[in-house]
């Protein structure tokens, strides 16, 4: 795996395993993106209907814009055989101080999901939490709808924490609970073990 600046919080890192790369998203990504959301469907428990070009496109603008005041990383998810892109993440809610930080915005191309992107996706993003910055805490949020998203987190190892009630607006006009996850810095070598990432 490959870390840009090991020691310090960069907000134009890459991380890559030999199958995919997460690189910084760029404006440009619209259109990759826009061949891989057209299905409203796709969207139910996402915050933004990204099938839309308008909010896809602001979606992508509020990321770079977060990227430039240094509270998000939004990586742009390729295949590294290929050079196809297949979907989006980020790093958010970063709290030095408190050494925690966010994994989220994320999604997978419909014709991709279920060929183990995503856990790729999370083993470079907590590695990178872990040791490479030496944080204390990764955590992820989720709609307590989302059974898909529910099981995906628990798989990898994270631990659900508790539920905040009417916690965020969605883009059908729901209000959602919001489920919460992490995992924390002394549990990341038994988790890493245990999913016999690579």
């Amino acid at each position: 795996m490959n870390i840009t600046q090991p020691s310090d919080l960069d907000f134009q890192l890459t991380l890559q395993t030999e199958d995919i790369c997460l690189r910084p998203m760029q404006a440009s990504d619209f259109s990759h993106f826009k061949l891989l959301v057209d299905t409203a469907p796709m969207w139910k428990y996402f915050t933004h209907n990204l099938s839309d070009d308008y909010q896809l496109r602001k979606w992508i603008e509020d990321g770079l814009q977060m990227r430039d005041r240094q509270t998000r990383i939004p990586f742009t998810v390729v295949n590294r055989h290929n050079k196809k892109v297949l979907g989006a993440t980020s790093f958010g809610n970063i709290s030095e101080r408190d050494k925690r930080i966010e994994i989220g915005w994320t999604w997978i191309g419909k014709g991709y999901q279920g060929t183990g992107i995503n856990d790729q996706m999370k083993y470079l993003m907590l590695k990178y939490c872990f040791e490479a910055l030496d944080f204390e805490r990764a955590e992820a949020k989720t709609d307590v709808l989302n059974m898909p998203a529910r099981k995906a987190l628990s798989r990898i190892g994270m631990l659900e924490e508790g539920v905040l009630r009417s916690h965020t607006l969605m883009s059908d006009g729901r209000r959602r609970d919001t489920l919460f996850y992490s995992i924390l810095k002394s549990e990341w070598m038994g988790i890493k073990t245990l999913n016999s990432w690579t």
